[in-house]
C-alpha cells in the first residue's frame, strides 16, 4: 500500500486525528460546566445539559430529573453567545475533523496529499483551530444567563463562575484545538511528499 506522506506526514495524520477527535468528543459532551441545584450535580455543555427543575404538580414542588440531553430547540438554549459557541465550535470540530480523515486516507493512497495539499490543510486546521478558540472564549459571556445563574449559586456573571467549576469536555475541547493550530498546522507543512513530475 502505497503512501503520499512522509514520516513527519505521518505523525501528523495520526495527531490530526487525536486533536479532531478529542475537540469533538468535548464539544458533544455536556461537562463543559459544572454546578449544582436542589442539592444535584448539574452540567452544562453548549447545546446540552443534564439534569434540570420540573414542577411536580402533584406535590406542588421542584423536582431535579437526572438525564442528559439537548435543549428542545436552537432557541432553548439559555443564551445568543452560547447560540453562537455552538455553531462556531461546531463548524471548527467539522474542519478538523475533515483534514483528519483526510490526512488518515493520505497514509493509504498515493499521490493524495502533496506538498501544496499539506499546506492547505494546515490552513484549514488553523482556521478550524481558532473557531473552536472563539467558540470556547465566548462561552463564559453566557454565564449570566438565568439557567446558570440558578445552578451557580447566583453568584456567576460574564466570566465569574460563583459556585460552578468549568468541566473536563471544556479543557478536552480547547485542548485539542490548541494542538491543532500549534502542532498539526506546523507538521501539515512537512507532511506531503514531493510530487513527481511526469513528462507529458
Amino acid at each position: 500500500m502505497a503512501s503520499s506522506l512522509t514520516c513527519t506526514g505521518v505523525i501528523w495524520a495520526v495527531l490530526s486525528f487525536l486533536c479532531a477527535a478529542a475537540s469533538c468528543v468535548g464539544f458533544f459532551m455536556p461537562y463543559w460546566l459544572l454546578g449544582s441545584q436542589l442539592e444535584k450535580p448539574v452540567s452544562f455543555g453548549t447545546f446540552r445539559r443534564c439534569s434540570y427543575p420540573v414542577r411536580d404538580e402533584s406535590r406542588q414542588t421542584t423536582v431535579m430529573v437526572e438525564q442528559c440531553g439537548r435543549y428542545a430547540s436552537f432557541q432553548a438554549i439559555p443564551s445568543a453567545e452560547w447560540r453562537i459557541c455552538t455553531v462556531v465550535t461546531g463548524l471548527g470540530c467539522g474542519l478538523l475533523l475533515l483534514v483528519a480523515l483526510t490526512a488518515l486516507m493520505g497514509c493509504c493512497v498515493s499521490e493524495l496529499i502533496s506538498r501544496t495539499v499539506g499546506r492547505v490543510a494546515g490552513g484549514i486546521q488553523f482556521l478550524g483551530g481558532l473557531l473552536i478558540g472563539s467558540g470556547c472564549a465566548l462561552y463564559p459571556l453566557g454565564w449570566d444567563s438565568e439557567e446558570v445563574r440558578q445552578t451557580c449559586g447566583n453568584l456567576s456573571n460574564q466570566f465569574e463562575l460563583g459556585t460552578c467549576e468549568i468541566g473536563w469536555a471544556y479543557y478536552c475541547t480547547g485542548g485539542g484545538a490548541a494542538a491543532a493550530m500549534l502542532i498539526c498546522t506546523w507538521l501539515a507543512c512537512f507532511s506531503g511528499k514531493k510530487q513527481k513530475q511526469y513528462p507529458y
